[in-house]
């Protein structure tokens, strides 16, 4: 063996254990990351591979390729104007829930006697599917882009009011003891034990909300509407489009998904004061 290829043995021997450390390393950082991108792979696969066997037509499963063809198709022909809709019908109904909501909620958990007037109210229209009242509020406001806003509203409102309403509830009792035995007034322990100490409890009621809202989106689009994501996926399954009723699961899978993760992200951040547990 020369001397080169001598060289060469020794640094690629010292390469391997380095390079093997950066995968070891690598994998237990991302050791979730790549497991998902793993499984979402084989899945898409699969799903791409089964139309082909013959087992289940096309028309019932559709495929990856198939459903960006019909993305592309509707992009193409005016696509944009629906996903505008919807995206307008959800930030107003989201927006308005949150505005109102927490606000109400601070009151309603601070106070004791107006909350145990409105509890009644709260639990039997949260507990009510938000379906049943599509029919009263489109006989109501219509078919416009109000009862939409309306029906995201009331996806949105119950989830983040009891959040807030709970956070404000959940004091830390050695943490109020000792405020009390300091001589803290309620408006002192209101504003540096109650409203810090819900924080958490707000992201998290519209993290929740967040996804009752795109929800909301959908089924008053489905029932009623001219446009937006709803409207095109109700006629697209009317005429057997399987391909784009898929494209409109996609895209509200993936803003739900993007949503609640950047309400996942905010929720650490406001949690970070907070002890381990």
């Amino acid at each position: 063996m020369s001397t080169f290829q001598e060289y060469a043995s020794i640094a690629d021997q010292q390469e391997r254990p380095e390079a093997r450390s950066r995968l070891a390393q690598l994998w237990e950082t991302r050791e979730s990351t790549i497991i998902a991108i793993a499984a979402v792979t084989i899945f898409l696969a699969v799903w791409e591979l089964i139309p082909h066997t013959g087992l289940v037509k096309p028309l019932f499963t559709s495929s990856p390729s198939r459903i960006i063809a019909a993305a592309q198709w509707l992009f193409a022909n005016g696509f944009w104007h629906d996903i505008v809709v919807s995206a307008t019908e959800f930030a107003l109904g989201f927006g308005l829930a949150a505005l109102i909501a927490i606000p109400l909620g601070v009151f309603l958990g601070w106070y004791r006697r107006p909350r145990a007037a409105a509890e009644p109210f709260i639990s039997a229209l949260y507990a009510t599917p938000r379906i049943a009242l599509v029919p009263i509020i489109i006989l109501w406001l219509g078919i416009g882009i109000e009862s939409k806003v309306a029906v995201v509203f009331l996806g949105a409102f119950f989830p983040i009011l009891v959040s807030v309403m709970m956070g404000m509830r959940t004091i830390d009792e050695q943490l109020l003891k000792c405020a009390r035995a300091f001589g803290a007034s309620d408006r002192q322990v209101f504003s540096t034990l109650a409203m810090p100490g819900s924080v958490p409890f707000i992201v998290t009621g519209m993290r929740l909300g967040v996804g009752r809202a795109l929800v909301g989106v959908i089924v008053a689009e489905l029932v009623a509407s001219t446009a937006g994501i709803g409207h095109m996926m109700t006629v697209a399954g009317a005429t057997f489009q399987t391909d784009k009723v898929f494209v409109g699961v996609v895209i509200l899978s993936a803003t739900g998904v993007v949503l609640t993760e950047a309400m996942k992200r905010i929720e650490r951040r406001v949690e970070a004061w907070r002890p381990d547990r």
